[in-house]
């Protein structure tokens, strides 16, 4: 697929989000109205920021929303109710045509889904044990990973160790033990699983237009979510007021930052909405403690400004690393 994004892909999928895989390109520049291209202003520059803003705050208030509402449905309920909502959703939105696919283009939704699903379920059950602005720093670990693996330059092993660092202050004087083993390691799984989210959702993007392959792997994360969410809490998730919690988690957490994430990658580079997704693990420190009360000790705020440190340095080595590799092959 001709897509400027691909060239950065592995820098962006820091923190890459679901809309990514619904876009044909994110263009540098503004077009002007008589079709100039030429570079927006500074108020319209600050247009897609503020997009990119909104967006990462409504996912990490809806998944302190999501928090809130486990007592009532349960973590895998909580997954159940977001995923069926925002299949729902983008499916009549987006209403992707069945006909005309390969079985490798249903064999790679259906992997897109079932990694959707399993990212969703483990974060969730992560969020359950330990405060959000931890769980989201770990889950970030798989994407920066993946970010470093591909880049393949020696002065991202500076950054992976920089992450390092934060893990290790996470756990404090007294170790992980401080915190839940069990949702610590559930938010590193999450965490891999993100890492494959991105690989399979820019194959997904490749093999279906606009935004049809996103909806229908959330269509399949649901029905996979669906038997989970029923064992957990049965007639719990059909409570009036659980199902509105749910719908709103599930327009926090994904059709309203699609929606945003998808307007501003239309007048921002990739790249730079790499480095802002990367205060994720900031914003969901936020929202911890506004919504939540989840304070955090300095060394845990420290440890949160190594990760994205490390996130955002990983970016821009990767895109630097890329503009190079292009200049060389012009050139030769």
């Amino acid at each position: 697929m001709n897509d400027p994004r691909s060239a950065v892909e592995p820098a962006a999928a820091v923190t890459v989000p679901e809309a990514v895989t619904a876009l044909d390109g994110a263009p540098e520049t503004v077009t002007g109205p008589h079709g100039s291209g030429r570079p927006a202003g500074r108020g319209a520059a600050l247009v897609p920021v503020a997009l990119v803003i909104g967006g990462v705050v409504s996912v990490q208030f809806g998944a302190a929303v999501a928090a809130l509402l486990m007592p009532r449905a349960g973590a895998f309920g909580v997954v159940t109710l977001r995923l069926l909502v925002a299949a729902v959703v983008l499916l009549a939105v987006c209403r992707p045509t069945l006909r005309g696919h390969s079985r490798a283009d249903w064999g790679t939704v259906l992997a897109f889904g079932v990694t959707m699903g399993a990212m969703n379920n483990l974060f969730y059950q992560a969020l359950d044990r330990i405060p959000l602005g931890i769980a989201v720093t770990l889950e970030v670990l798989g994407p920066l990973a993946l970010s470093v693996i591909a880049s393949r330059r020696l002065v991202n092993l500076l950054w992976a160790g920089l992450a390092l660092v934060g893990v290790a202050l996470l756990g404090g004087a007294g170790g992980f033990g401080r915190l839940d083993l069990l949702g610590a390691g559930l938010a590193v799984a999450a965490g891999a699983m993100w890492a494959l989210y991105i690989v399979f959702s820019a194959r997904t993007g490749r093999r279906f237009p606009k935004a049809d392959g996103l909806a229908l792997a959330m269509a399949v994360a649901a029905l996979l979510s669906l038997p989970l969410g029923i064992a957990e809490s049965g007639a719990k998730l059909v409570v009036p007021s659980t199902v509105l919690l749910g719908a709103a988690v599930a327009l926090l957490s994904s059709v309203l930052p699609y929606t945003l994430e998808l307007m501003a990658l239309r007048r921002l580079p990739a790249s730079t909405f790499a480095v802002m997704m990367s205060l994720e693990p900031a914003i969901a420190a936020l929202a911890g403690f506004l919504i939540l009360d989840q304070a955090l000790s300095t060394t845990d705020a420290l440890a949160i400004a190594l990760v994205i440190g490390a996130s955002v340095g990983a970016v821009r080595g990767q895109v630097g690393g890329d503009r190079k590799e292009r200049k060389k092959r012009r050139e030769a």
